[in-house]
C-alpha cells in the first residue's frame, strides 16, 4: 500500500487515514520511525505503554527478587557462556 502524507512547517506529518486504520492507532498512540540502512523508513505502532508489562512473567507464590538478587543471576549466567 502506498499513500501519501504531508509534512507541514512545524515538521509534523499527517498520517493518512488508510495508514492509521492499517497500523490501528488513534490520537495520543505513540510511533516509532525507524530509519533502515536503504534509506527508507518504517513507522512501527507502540501498541503497549512498558509500565503495562508489569507482573507479566510473575507466577502465583513466586516472590520478588531483589536488584541485587537479580544482577548476580545474571552474572551467573554469562559466567557459565565461556
Amino acid at each position: 500500500m502506498s499513500t501519501t502524507g504531508t509534512l507541514t512547517s512545524k515538521g509534523q506529518i499527517t498520517v493518512p487515514k488508510k495508514i492509521r486504520e492499517t497500523l490501528g492507532v488513534e490520537t495520543g498512540d505513540r510511533i516509532d520511525f525507524v530509519a533502515e540502512p536503504d534509506g527508507a523508513v518504517r513507522m512501527v505502532a507502540r501498541k503497549r505503554d512498558v509500565a503495562s508489562l508489569a507482573g507479566l512473567l510473575r507466577r502465583p507464590g513466586q516472590r520478588r527478587l531483589t536488584l541485587a538478587e537479580m544482577e548476580r543471576a545474571i552474572a551467573r549466567h554469562l559466567a557459565t557462556r565461556g
